[in-house]
């Protein structure tokens, strides 16, 4: 994911967000920059954990890396939850 650029972060960091955040019924707590951040933090969190498993992140694809954000984002609203002691859609 590094190799799309800061529009392509934000571009598939929003959407992954968003879908994550529909997935975990927070959408109605979150606004489009808390999309964003979510799916590119989630993209992050996303690709250090399968880098521990040795997949390839980088060399993967667009669909991939978004695959991984969205991943990575619905753990991210997961822990979030979790630490927060909040259920989603709550």
């Amino acid at each position: 994911m590094l190799g799309l650029g800061i529009i392509g972060w934000i571009i598939i960091g929003g959407l992954a967000g968003w879908i994550a955040s529909k997935i975990m019924k927070t959408d109605a707590q979150q606004g489009i920059l808390l999309n964003i951040v979510v799916g590119v933090i989630g993209g992050l969190l996303g690709g250090f954990i399968l880098k521990l498993f040795g997949v390839d992140v980088e060399g993967a694809g667009l669909i991939f890396s978004f695959l991984t954000c969205l991943g990575g984002a619905v753990l991210l609203l997961w822990l979030v939850s979790l630490v927060t002691g909040r259920r989603a859609g709550v």
